[in-house]
């Protein structure tokens, strides 16, 4: 009996050194994690901070401040008066949405292709699509200049549009999450006659969702931040995007040394992306976790 007492009274010490642990260890990981979202977070907040301080107020900080008792909306009606803001929010919002909609059709049915269908070579061509991601994005960015100038469609949106209209990554991403389901289902649709398309609307699509869901978020991101391919293939303001068009307000619009206008103008570009992604936060982690599995 004693020894069983003593025994129980070690397991109370493991148990409690145990637990002692587990709470050394979370505080450390939770202090940690604080203090990345305060170095990720401080950009954002010292942005907007700095849209709602006047330019008289900001030009007579010696040290910045971290606060402001005096906020004001006026550099937001600035970013729409001075410079064409809206035209640029119209252009990028039309940009995405070609973009997005006509590769998420190309990238379903190439994804399509290599995960159910069967054609001669198809390895092989799947393995020279993956060989592309090794190409350097500045030599595509040539070549695409180059074709887009000779067939005349500088300064057009379908000069903007076409060259991003397909993605290698994101065939391979949407291949892998068709490959999970599984072939049973397909030979059942073909017994019943199916189509392929039929087999690929109402039962790949819908299955693969969130892979969808995510792949249609990271490319709104990527055509709302895009800067190089607009800048390089318009020099007409009609067709610029906010990201080229923010370089636009710097060099004629308020000038470089008005810095809570700029601040105002980029807080409303960033806004549309930040409360996209808050929305969909889940559905992207879920989308990408599920791509990235097999079985």
């Amino acid at each position: 009996m004693v020894i069983n007492m003593e025994k129980l009274t070690d397991y109370g010490k493991i148990e409690k050194n145990a637990r002692a642990r587990k709470r050394t260890t979370n505080t450390i990981t939770y202090i940690f994690l604080i203090l990345w979202a305060v170095v990720v977070l401080f950009p954002f907040y010292w942005m907007v901070l700095t849209s709602v301080k006047s330019y008289s107020s900001y030009n007579s900080e010696y040290i910045p401040k971290f606060f402001t008792l005096s906020p004001t909306l006026q550099n937001y009606k600035d970013a729409f008066t001075t410079v064409p803001l809206g035209r640029y929010f119209a252009n990028t919002v039309l940009f995405t949405l070609v973009t997005t909609g006509i590769m998420l059709v190309v990238i379903t049915l190439a994804a399509f292709a290599f995960a159910r269908l069967e054609f001669k070579g198809k390895n092989i061509v799947f393995v020279i699509f993956l060989s592309l991601m090794m190409i350097p994005n500045e030599l595509v960015i040539i070549t695409n200049f180059v074709t887009i100038t000779n067939l005349d469609m500088r300064n057009t949106f379908s000069g903007l549009i076409l060259p991003s209209i397909t993605s290698v990554f994101y065939i391979y991403l949407l291949k892998e999450n068709f490959e999970q389901i599984p072939d049973g289902l397909y030979y059942a649709a073909k017994v019943d006659g199916t189509s392929d398309l039929k087999y690929l609307l109402k039962v790949m699509i819908p299955i693969s969702k969130p892979t969808l869901i995510t792949i249609t978020i990271l490319k709104v991101i990527e055509c709302w931040n895009s800067y190089v391919w607009p800048r390089l293939i318009t020099d007409d303001e009609n067709y610029y995007l906010v990201s080229n068009g923010i370089q636009e307000i710097r060099e004629n619009g308020f000038g470089r040394e008005n810095i809570p206008a700029m601040m105002a103008a980029v807080v409303v570009i960033s806004v549309p992306l930040i409360v996209l992604f808050l929305i969909f936060r889940k559905k992207v982690m879920a989308g990408v976790s599920r791509g990235g599995m097999k079985g």
